[in-house]
């Protein structure tokens, strides 16, 4: 008998290789309930995840089955889903069954069967952005997963209808993020012309009143009056800013005023915002002026070992407990250690457990990772001292809070009651040797 993980992840492969199609997060849900021992009808599912019955039983279900139907070359319907499925896996289980995997660098692709949803996280951030005037601040380090979650959030908003548009902070050119003037003309042409609207910046730009007060009504009276369902605006890397502080308390105070606004006017609360940011913020905020202390804070755990052992499952590789222990004692389950550490045993074809004790070294699966986060370590001198007196003391130090937060969005450091420590064995051993034994 296969768990009820093992089927819900088989068919999301199946569809992806036989349909070129990927489940929406409510066809999951709907699929899940299916197979289920404790089969929810089509009403309990809608009631429960926010959706009418109608869209459940006539829109999402009809799909959902012409999808698998079409995968597995048979008919399928609610009653005998899960006897096909357990069928076509035990068939898929032989040798000739292959496997495409897919290289962990940059955003999981919405289709890939290799996204892992961290419990109820991702559903959290769907129900939030329903919310008229939502606001969602997502915060992990680098490689976690915040645009793979961030693609997913604006994939279900357009399931709605929505606008949804993403914009990445570490594309716009440096000089663009040394003026609040520069930087909130390019936002505004950005929103605009995503929104294939005639760009007016130069109708509502007054210079006597200022940039804040211009970027707020270009919003107010021009794009968002001239939309007609909810717009999700996702900011991606916020922390790009945080070089010049001045930018930075005229951004986010701007993005905390208008939080305020969508309280009680109407226009308004068709403005969901999603901000992603890799470090926390160490430039000093009036609390009535931040937006960081409002809407939803979602921080991207690691991943457990359940989740571990599932993303190895889906890689065709089933590890042993201690191959599994191994490879959380070296990355404590960080996402991207995970997947590439994964990937390298599939594509190289060896065993992991021959591969990880040479994991810290700059020959190993990890290497190039790991001269990566060198390269960046070496860029500031304070970040190298500091990360070296933790590596010393092998235990929590209290180190300086903006080198602290730099080195935790790098992912070296885990912060707990203002105390730091490595993150992870492999970045204590490679670096330890690098420093002190090279």
């Amino acid at each position: 008998m296969n768990s009820l993980e093992e089927l819900v992840t088989f068919t999301e492969k199946l569809i992806i290789t036989r349909t070129e199609n990927s489940l929406s997060p409510i066809q999951k849900i709907v699929l899940r309930e299916s197979i289920s021992k404790t089969k929810k009808n089509y009403a309990q599912i809608a009631h429960e995840n926010n959706y009418s019955e109608t869209y459940i039983k006539h829109l999402v279900a009809p799909k959902l089955w012409k999808l698998l139907s079409q995968a597995l070359g048979k008919k399928v319907n609610r009653n005998n889903c899960r006897i096909q499925l357990e069928s076509q896996l035990e068939t898929s289980a032989s040798p000739t069954y292959q496997i495409t995997i897919e290289p962990p660098e940059g955003q999981v692709p919405l289709a890939s069967p290799f996204y892992i949803e961290r419990g109820l996280l991702e559903q959290s951030c769907y129900q939030e952005i329903l919310h008229p005037g939502a606001f969602l601040r997502i915060k992990a380090p680098r490689k976690m997963g915040k645009t793979s979650l961030l693609a997913r959030i604006l994939a279900y908003g357009a399931t709605k209808d929505y606008h949804t548009l993403r914009l990445s902070l570490d594309q716009v050119e440096t000089q663009l993020l040394t003026s609040t003037e520069r930087f909130l003309r390019w936002l505004c042409a950005n929103v605009t012309q995503q929104l294939e609207l005639t760009s007016q910046l130069d109708n509502y730009w007054d210079e006597d009143v200022g940039s804040l007060v211009n970027c707020t009504l270009y919003f107010q009276a021009y794009l968002l009056k001239n939309i007609s369902s909810p717009l999700i605006l996702a900011l991606d890397e916020i922390n790009q800013l945080f070089a010049d502080p001045n930018l930075t308390r005229d951004f986010l105070s701007l993005l905390r005023h208008w939080y305020e606004k969508t309280k009680d006017i109407a226009l308004w609360q068709k403005l969901r915002l999603v901000i992603a940011h890799s470090t926390d913020v160490y430039i000093p905020l009036k609390t009535n002026q931040s937006p960081l202390n409002v809407g939803l804070a979602i921080e991207l755990p690691s991943f457990t070992q359940k989740e571990v052992e599932k993303l190895a499952q889906l890689h065709g590789l089933k590890l042993t407990a201690s191959e599994l222990e191994q490879l959380m004692e070296l990355t404590r389950g960080f996402p991207y250690l995970v997947r590439l550490a994964l990937y390298q045993s599939v594509r190289c074809k060896v065993p992991l457990e021959q591969l990880l004790p040479d994991a810290a070294t700059d020959t190993g699966i990890l290497s190039q990772h790991l001269h990566q986060q060198l390269w960046h370590l070496q860029k500031n001198t304070d970040l190298v001292e500091a990360f070296q007196e933790l590596l010393k003391a092998n235990s929590s130090l209290q180190l300086e809070q903006e080198v602290a937060f730099k080195l935790k969005s790098l992912g070296l450091v885990d912060l707990e009651n203002n105390q730091a420590r490595v993150s992870c064995k492999l970045y204590q051993d490679y670096f330890g040797t690098y420093f002190f034994d090279g």
